[in-house]
């Protein structure tokens, strides 16, 4: 049994792409997003074109999740095709490359510090820094962590969270995020003047609704579930924030697909180097990945996810609301 840096090192052989699979992949995918677009505006009835739209929000999950692995220069690096490709979809999903690489590569430096892990990911307090807030940050607080924000990750986590925030705090550096909200907004007008309201419910809504809430969701449950493990700044241990702060999400082989193995999570914080589609070798190839905590998106395992609100030093756990009420 291997632990900590050498763990990491032990990974570094699978830390290399297939070049053709990650072009195959990438894609492959596009084509079914793209097709499945045009088919919520082109086929001939309105169940056709649900199905369509429904299919367009499952696949944009998967290419978000390679656009993901592309920004860790994982797969297609130096690419000038590749990065086109992608920077017009991350433009496409209101997460534009400025604002998305540089949150979230804080995010996988930073993951399960509690006084920075609140940025490129949701906000952690403690039980007695909770205490301490006044109601309205209860009430902010506890409202970015509910699930009705989650599910509203259209608005919530992309729209604002990405686009609008990132351009508020330093629109010199995020002008591509005042641009992606921009062209999101007169598409939408264009679709829904051009084809109504059931055109852009199928074009627009349904198709961005589904990922948006997946991914935050997933963004969410991947880091708050029971089980995890927060540290101070000076306690923290990068392999071990890993391992004991990421999840290991069980899902089916159609939704490993649909996600892109974004559910083996702690191998993914361990070494974001792996290509998406190597990750289950990895876990296959060391028994010490097979060991990590487990949630799924079965209802008790989300119910789980949700109830908990705030670290507890003393019982090193997340509780929820009546656990606070008793300490």
């Amino acid at each position: 049994m291997i632990s900590g840096k050498e763990l990491i090192l032990a990974t570094k052989p699978f830390a290399v792409e297939d070049r053709r699979k990650s072009w195959y992949y990438t894609l492959s995918t596009l084509f079914l997003l793209v097709g499945s677009l045009l088919g919520t505006l082109l086929m001939p009835n309105l169940a056709l074109r649900l199905v369509c739209s429904i299919l367009a929000g499952l696949f944009t999950i998967r290419m978000f999740v390679i656009y993901h692995d592309f920004m860790h220069h994982t797969i297609l690096h130096k690419s000038h095709i590749a990065n086109a490709i992608f920077t017009v979809f991350g433009m496409y999903m209101m997460a534009p490359t400025s604002i998305w690489k540089r949150s979230h590569d804080y995010h996988h430096k930073h993951n399960s510090k509690l006084f920075s892990a609140n940025i490129g990911s949701y906000p952690i307090a403690t039980l007695s820094k909770y205490k301490q807030m006044t109601p309205a940050e209860r009430r902010k607080y506890l409202i970015s962590r509910h699930p009705i924000t989650i599910a509203f990750g259209y608005f919530s986590m992309f729209m604002f969270g990405m686009a609008v925030k990132s351009f508020r705090s330093s629109p010199k550096k995020h002008m591509d995020s005042l641009l992606a909200i921009v062209i999101h907004v007169v598409a939408s007008i264009l679709v829904f003047v051009w084809g109504g309201w059931v055109a852009w419910l199928l074009t627009i809504i349904i198709p961005y609704f589904i990922p948006c809430t997946l991914g935050a969701y997933l963004f969410y449950a991947q880091h708050n579930f029971p089980g995890v493990v927060f540290a101070d700044n000076a306690s923290w241990k990068y392999e071990e924030a890993a391992l004991k702060s990421s999840s290991f999400m069980k899902m089916s082989p159609l939704m490993n697909w649909l996600t892109a193995n974004i559910g083996y999570h702690h191998i993914h914080h361990l070494n974001s180097r792996i290509p998406f589609y190597r990750l289950p070798e990895v876990l296959e190839a060391f028994p010490e990945l097979q060991q990590a905590t487990t949630t799924s998106l079965k209802p008790k395992d989300v119910i789980a996810c949700f109830r908990l609100k705030v670290w507890d030093p003393e019982s090193n756990q997340m509780i929820g609301l009546k656990q606070m009420k008793l300490n």
